[in-house]
């Protein structure tokens, strides 16, 4: 059964940084494209950051410039470095293999406060 276990959340003041790690197992994890969404209390789940098989990447705007995806495919591992983090950061933040319809980690919250 495959597996997405993600880490590296927790509490950070405004202008903070965080690293969320995604570890995938039982999956041949360099031949997904894979990404970060975040949900907030409230409000739909949203695509932060996206990387392909071939290392490109895209973002939302409202991360842009501040958060950086990347993956270490020898891992199995994908990360999201969060910068400059804004209380508007503040969701749990889910890792996902293989689009929409593949998989979905449980979730680590990430909560932006002084």
């Amino acid at each position: 059964q495959v597996q997405l276990v993600e880490s590296g959340g927790g509490l950070v003041q405004p202008g903070g940084s965080l690293r969320l790690s995604c570890v995938a197992s039982k999956i041949t994890f360099s031949v997904y494209n894979t990404g970060w969404y975040r949900q907030a209390p409230g409000k739909q789940r949203e695509l932060v950051a996206h990387i392909t098989t071939g290392g490109n990447t895209n973002y939302a705007d409202s991360v842009k410039g501040r958060f950086t995806i990347s993956r270490d495919n020898g891992k199995n591992t994908v990360y999201l470095q969060m910068n400059s983090l804004k209380s508007e950061d503040s969701a749990a933040y889910y890792c996902n293999v293989g689009g929409t319809q593949g998989y979905w980690g449980q979730g680590t919250q990430v909560t932006v406060s002084s």
